[in-house]
């Protein structure tokens, strides 16, 4: 059981104040920064921090002692690796829109890549690893995202409202078919236009949103987050893809689950984020790195419809957010002043774990004695070898809430 020290991303679109606040640092910090990486990842690996101040890679101790730090299972199902990456995800802009390939096509654009002589750090390559990266994001903050096509009829419904001429045709296409190969279809024409009939195509659309706020129409939000979408990219496919997408709010504590092929965009918000260990992403627009629209309709998922919201399943202190990925599996331990319910939850696990504070203090305490204090903002490496931890929160009373979030690797 050991203490974590992690490397902060400072993209553009991030926050200077969600990450610096939980980290405890002086707010605002100097620059962006949008994501806390918890794990093994080569671009960025957790250290682990010795009782002397000492620091070593977790990369490193897992190269070293794969068995006991993932457990027999895990490092024989993942080859030694931590198959998990999680992140604190702080955004104050929107991110690019974009999918993630699944296992197959990972696999097979890694070697077509690797075989054409690409290097792994080309601003042209799209596949980083052989891997898929599926991925659930629970809210901190209320989190505001575009994900998943939306029904094909609700759809419509939108553009008809916004009386655009200019879209007649496109409507006319999907009305054809409503359906996941009328959004291809459509989709598919939209990506694809040439910047000239994009110049003259969105700012109508724009015009058609601004008219249908003006008149208190029923899609008041995808609107808006069109014309927010327009103003920072200017002419971008993807303001008009954004129409085709669900628009999602979550509350502190609900998610959502983002399998292969599945086409989103965070837009504004903090939340905890946990994938497969991969890093491969195929961009569709509202970025300026990247866009490879062949191999982003490669792999889209065009079936439409509701992305669930999950709420977890409690159970006692502990609640957990259950998804088909084998990778890896997200869980919350929390405890309320209201409920004077103060009482410790046993956690073990037969493989790795890793435990982040995101509110209040807890303490640590492994069944043969040792203890270790986590403040907010403050992390811990559980490795398999490890016996059972009880986690216990410390100073309900004081903070009125005490939350740690648990990824392990697969099912615990």
């Amino acid at each position: 059981m050991d203490l974590l020290r992690n490397a902060v991303r400072p993209y553009a679109w991030g926050s200077r104040t969600a990450i610096a606040d939980l980290l405890g640092r002086p707010v605002p910090a100097p620059h962006p920064e949008a994501e806390l990486w918890l794990g093994a990842h080569p671009a960025d690996p957790s250290l682990l921090v010795g009782e002397d101040g000492s620091e070593t890679s977790l990369l490193d101790r897992l190269t070293e002692d794969p068995t006991g730090q993932l457990g027999p299972d895990c490092a024989g199902r993942w080859g030694g690796r931590l198959p998990f990456l999680m992140k604190v995800l702080a955004a104050d802009e929107p991110l690019s829109l974009q999918a993630h390939p699944s296992a197959a096509q990972a696999a097979e654009g890694f070697a077509r890549e690797e075989a054409a002589g690409i290097p792994l750090d080309a601003p042209n390559r799209n596949y980083k690893d052989p891997n898929h990266k599926p991925e659930l994001i629970c809210a901190l903050t209320e989190f505001h995202a575009l994900a998943g096509f939306r029904d094909a009829h609700r759809t419509l419904e939108l553009l008809k409202s916004l009386e655009v001429p200019a879209l007649r045709a496109h409507i006319e296409l999907l009305a054809a078919q409503p359906d996941a190969d009328g959004l291809r279809a459509l989709f598919t024409t939209w990506i694809t236009l040439p910047q000239p009939a994009l110049d003259k195509l969105v700012p109508q659309v724009l015009d058609g949103c601004v008219a249908h706020l003006r008149d208190h129409g029923p899609f008041d939000r995808e609107c808006r987050t069109a014309l927010e979408l327009a103003e920072a990219y200017p002419g971008d496919a993807g303001v008009l893809a954004a129409l085709l997408l669900n628009r999602i709010v979550l509350h502190p504590g609900e998610a959502i689950y983002l399998p292969a092929g599945n086409l989103h965009a965070y837009l504004h918000g903090t939340g905890v984020e946990i994938m497969a260990n991969s890093d491969n992403v195929l961009r569709g627009g509202l970025t300026p790195k990247h866009v490879d629209v062949p191999e982003l309709l490669r792999v889209l998922d065009f079936r439409c419809g509701d992305v669930p919201v999950l709420r977890g399943d409690a159970v006692g202190h502990l609640t957990a957010y259950r998804t088909p990925a084998p990778e890896f599996h997200l869980s919350t331990l929390d405890w309320t002043s209201e409920s004077g319910d103060v009482e410790g939850e046993w956690i073990d696990s037969a493989g790795p774990q890793i435990l982040l504070c995101t509110a209040g203090a807890a303490r640590l305490t492994t069944a043969d004695g040792r203890r270790l204090d986590l403040a907010r903002g403050q992390s811990v490496w559980v490795a398999a070898a490890d016996p059972s931890v009880l986690v216990e929160p410390v100073g309900l009373a004081e903070c009125g809430r005490v939350q740690l979030f648990r990824a392990t690797a697969g099912v615990a």
